[in-house]
């Protein structure tokens, strides 16, 4: 045994002892102790425990998701994606333990993310916090609760280019900049020369928007938010039709896009523009509410992964035998925001949110050696190699988290053809 061994083994036992100091009071952190607050289905707050070994240590962070609510389809997907990673985590281990995830609802809204966020961080302690989905209520998070912490704060899914500005609040898809961009790319090579613009009212939609308003070449003719959860549209959709704009440019959520795309067809008025999107435009939900045809030649942009990737078909393999459908790229940025946790734990010199953070940009970084799973980023750092040894290129593609905690990433243009979403190529964001 050399040296290095030896501080391998030493850094080991203080992670270990760490985490074992730090369980014992935290009141539902192990062993499948039941949380407080109220979960996704209206009861208890879920907590997503491994099964342990006698003896072994569980190392528990927490998770928000939007499990009810209008971003609930997202939070359903995360949840999946959540499920796989845990089992490929503790089929290997972590730091000689096991990892659990205590996971509260945050009901899709800034309010309900904050008090979800409060339990895990300030009741239960949490070092390593998943969330969530809207860029909004991500941002509440940070601000209400983690910013001015230690604990680490790793989002599955908020694109909003707004959470560049906290450097502290890493997130796993790629900035909602480069959709923006794409999405007025789009618009000026296809010849609109005006576009009517329709956001949600909070920081995704105003970010994102306001992103595209600087990108676009041409006029923009209609300017305006929308509330999240109305139940009629209609006066959106006739304001952005009284304009006479070449395009109209959508970027919201999945539910209250389809009430809208419903609702310009029962005014007769869907085929008025050339229609176009962010990634929320395009979804099951989407396609069942409109008219058949009716949608046809819309474009949006979404966040991607390399589907062509040997670890991705594994991960499309495993989560189709599971699930019994194909996993889209937000399950596959929840799955990756899971096992960066893992590695952080397994890297770091003990189980705290500051000995995290010092480590969990590094293990996702193009100067270490690229491993592909787990299991084998796992093995470099258990054989004594350091977080910068590791490069771990997620199922979601590199991830290279920068300074600001933002990835690197790829994005995919679909179009609907035959009522049905076509590729229509990809665009590194």
């Amino acid at each position: 045994m050399n040296d290095h061994d030896t501080r391998s083994i030493d850094r080991r036992s203080v992670i270990k002892a760490a985490a074992s100091a730090g369980l014992v009071g935290l009141a539902g952190c192990s062993g499948g102790a039941p949380d407080e607050g109220d979960g996704g289905d209206g009861g208890d707050g879920e907590s997503t425990d491994a099964s342990t070994d006698s003896g072994s240590e569980t190392y528990t962070i927490g998770m928000v998701d939007s499990l009810s609510g209008s971003l609930s389809a997202f939070g359903q997907r995360n949840q999946r994606g959540k499920e796989i990673a845990l089992d490929d985590v503790n089929s290997v281990g972590v730091s000689g333990g096991e990892l659990a995830i205590s996971q509260q609802d945050d009901q899709s809204t800034s309010q309900g993310g904050v008090s979800a966020a409060q339990t895990l961080v300030n009741q239960e302690g949490v070092p390593l916090l998943i969330g969530t989905v809207g860029s909004g209520v991500s941002t509440a998070i940070h601000e209400s609760v983690v910013q001015n912490t230690d604990v680490v704060q790793i989002s599955q899914n908020s694109t909003s280019p707004n959470l560049t500005n906290f450097p502290d609040l890493l997130r796993m898809p790629p900035a909602g900049k480069a959709q923006a961009e794409a999405i007025s790319s789009l618009l000026n090579e296809d010849g609109n020369e005006s576009a009517a613009l329709a956001w949600i009212n909070n920081d995704y939609g105003q970010s994102v928007g306001e992103a595209f308003i600087e990108a676009y070449d041409g006029e923009i003719v209609y300017n305006e938010p929308h509330d999240q959860g109305q139940s009629s549209y209609s006066s959106t959709i006739s304001s952005m039709s009284d304009t006479d704009a070449d395009a109209w440019v959508f970027i919201t959520y999945q539910p209250e896009f389809a009430t809208m795309s419903q609702e310009a067809f029962d005014l007769g008025v869907t085929d008025q523009a050339a229609w176009y999107g962010g990634d929320s435009v395009k979804g099951p939900k989407v396609l069942e509410a409109a008219p058949e045809g009716s949608l046809n030649g819309m474009k949006a942009v979404v966040p991607s992964v390399p589907q062509d990737a040997e670890n991705y078909q594994a991960f499309v393999s495993e989560f189709e035998e599971r699930f019994g459908e194909e996993p889209t790229s937000w399950s596959a940025y929840a799955y990756d925001a899971v096992v960066v946790s893992a590695l952080a734990i397994e890297a770091a010199d003990e189980f705290t949110g500051s000995a995290l953070m010092e480590v969990v940009r590094d293990v996702t970084r193009p100067e270490g050696e690229e491993a592909t799973s787990y299991e084998d980023a796992h093995e470099i750092l258990a054989n004594g190699g350091s977080p910068s040894d590791v490069d771990y290129t997620g199922v979601s593609g590199p991830i290279d988290l920068d300074e600001n905690g933002d990835p690197v990433g790829l994005l995919q243009v679909y179009e609907v053809v035959d009522h049905a979403y076509e590729s229509a190529g990809f665009i590194e964001g």
